[in-house]
């Protein structure tokens, strides 16, 4: 008796053991590396993105190692406050990331328009850390111009209206 029960759970120990890799086989990846081929993708990775090229000295025994370089979006540079806002204020304004007072919240910005909009444009343009939260100076964008800042501050501050 003993040496059937045995004999059963093996079986359906292999039957298992058949289906899981039936089913795993189709999700596993296909593309597996050899150790040098991870190495390589590895040395790849980790590559400086730039050489030195130092006067006098020769430099043609580098080995530069050609990293692949993603295409990383760049955001142009906005035109009017409102896209300055679409682009990067809204980052945090819209969700009220890092303290920062939500867009439309009329509440949340009553007291900072009431401290003027000289306020608002020097916080704004060189920073401001608070009890509720930081600003970074231009919102973190350092390319766009002082003139662009107060326009996308006064969209803002007409949005909380």
């Amino acid at each position: 008796m003993f040496g059937l029960v045995l004999g059963i759970l093996i079986t359906v120990a292999i039957i298992l053991f058949g289906v899981s890799r039936a089913i795993g086989h189709s999700t596993q990846s296909k593309d597996v590396l050899t150790e040098r081929e991870f190495r390589h993708a590895v040395d790849l990775r980790i590559a400086p993105l730039t050489h030195e090229a130092v006067a006098g000295q020769d430099n043609s025994k580098l080995a530069i190692v050609e990293a692949p370089v993603a295409a990383t979006p760049v955001a142009a540079v906005p035109k009017t406050g409102t896209e300055l806002f679409t682009q990067t204020c809204s980052a945090c304004h819209a969700q009220g990331i890092a303290g920062a007072p939500k867009a439309g919240d009329a509440a949340a910005w009553a007291p900072r328009i009431a401290q003027g909009k000289s306020t608002l444009y020097t916080h704004a343009l060189q920073g401001f850390t608070g009890k509720a939260g930081v600003m970074p100076p231009k919102g973190g964008r350092p390319d766009v111009s002082d003139d662009l800042v107060r326009q996308a501050v006064d969209h803002m501050v007409e949005l909380a209206r």
